[in-house]
């Protein structure tokens, strides 16, 4: 029996001007500043806690490598948080995940400015958002996860490109 291959999700990709950026909003990603090890299938299954929430730790590393953290923050938000609930939760989250950086950063890189890692990298977040946005409409083009919400983000990076 032959292998099946998936499909290439950006030659499956319908949405053209997605399609078009896919490369411009990998270069965002690949030269934003402080480059960490992303987790890279960063899913709330991927993930154990604690019975008290107070532990948390990360399985399942296939896709482990170097990259711009918002990778996993965008995808950890699009399975743990309610499609409806994303627009009124981004901001709270993204400030919840830069304070638990900054005080991560003190205790275990305190030669890093936490200011600048979150100037750099919040930007990113639409970004990644629009790349993982690109994968689920290329694989999976009647997914759940594409939804107005992940439409939007997807519309901003685009804009944001296009400054």
């Amino acid at each position: 029996m032959a292998l099946r291959h998936p499909p290439d999700e950006l030659e499956a990709l319908e949405d053209l001007p997605l399609k078009l950026a896919a490369k411009a909003i990998d270069l965002k990603l690949k030269e934003a500043p402080f480059q960490t090890l992303v987790h890279g299938d960063a899913k709330l299954a991927n993930f154990c806690f604690s019975p008290d929430d107070s532990l948390a730790a990360a399985v399942d590393f296939q896709y482990v490598g170097k990259g711009c953290a918002m990778k996993d923050v965008a995808l950890f938000i699009s399975s743990a948080v309610e499609p409806e609930a994303c627009a009124a939760l981004e901001q709270p989250l993204l400030d919840e995940y830069f304070a638990a950086l900054e005080e991560a950063l003190s205790i275990y890189q305190p030669d890093i400015d936490a200011q600048e890692v979150e100037a750099a990298w919040r930007p990113m977040f639409e970004f990644a958002w629009a790349d993982f946005q690109r994968f689920v409409k290329g694989w999976s083009p009647s997914h759940w996860k594409i939804n107005p919400y992940t439409e939007s983000v997807k519309e901003r990076a685009l804009n944001s490109l296009k400054q």
